[in-house]
């Protein structure tokens, strides 16, 4: 069994319907390109307002994926 080596990068993801949108959103269009993505942690979240109300959420993620030996 080898040793796990990890990249670790910045994401930001948006959506009009919530927090939990923006993380999905963001790791499902990353996981496109990126392999063995394992962690993340939401280092950052902010909105936009629109008219007095949200008009989007955003979340800035530290993600972790796994280096292929």
């Amino acid at each position: 069994m080898s040793d796990h080596i990890y990249k670790i990068i910045e994401l930001v993801g948006s959506s009009k319907s919530g927090i939990e949108a923006a993380i999905e959103n963001a790791l499902a269009r990353a996981s496109k390109t990126i392999h063995h993505i394992d962690w993340f942690e939401v280092a950052e979240t902010r909105g936009q307002v629109v008219d007095g109300k949200v008009g989007h959420y955003q979340v800035v993620l530290r993600v972790g994926f796994r280096l292929e030996d």
